[in-house]
């Protein structure tokens, strides 16, 4: 069964400043560079939810084309905002184009740059820790067609990452 929630893990690792979303600078030090985040896509047999801790293929969408590849694709031209006391996040809209995916059922998007677990702190994260987990709201398929994901639009009530 999977759900559409903001997974409790990142809740506390973003406090912590576990993930950096965009390229920054503090003061006196060398910039920082973003990490990479993907949307990886799961079948109705895999459980995604508040309680996703970390990315795992088990149950991943397979391609008979060959162009969705395990770990799913980096989210690109990624934004983050703050209108009406609400922090969101955008990106552009995820595509593979012209392949063929069967039994999509839901998505966890999460961070790939941090491919090991981090542990000894007070705040530990999975490899790869889980953003969030998407339901499609039923199976989804294309083929030999475009698989497009439309994240909704950018808003303080409509993102799909928001902190209020």
């Amino acid at each position: 069964m999977s759900t559409t929630a903001m997974c409790n893990t990142f809740k506390q690792e973003i406090l912590s400043g576990i993930h950096f979303w965009t390229p920054h600078t503090r003061t006196g030090s060398s910039a920082i560079g973003a990490d990479t985040y993907k949307i990886a896509m799961f079948t109705s047999s895999a459980t995604t939810d508040k309680d996703t801790t970390g990315y795992v293929a088990t149950n991943e969408v397979t391609d008979s084309d060959g162009v969705y590849t395990a770990g799913g694709a980096a989210l690109a031209s990624v934004t983050s905002t703050l209108s009406s006391d609400t922090a969101f996040l955008d990106f552009a809209d995820t595509t593979w184009a012209s392949s063929s995916i069967s039994n999509a059922r839901s998505a966890v998007i999460y961070n790939s740059t941090l491919s090991s677990a981090g542990t000894g702190s007070t705040v530990n994260h999975a490899a790869y820790p889980s953003v969030c987990s998407l339901d499609f709201g039923g199976d989804k398929s294309s083929s030999s067609g475009d698989f497009t994901i439309q994240y909704p639009a950018n808003g303080s009530s409509t993102a799909i990452i928001r902190i209020t």
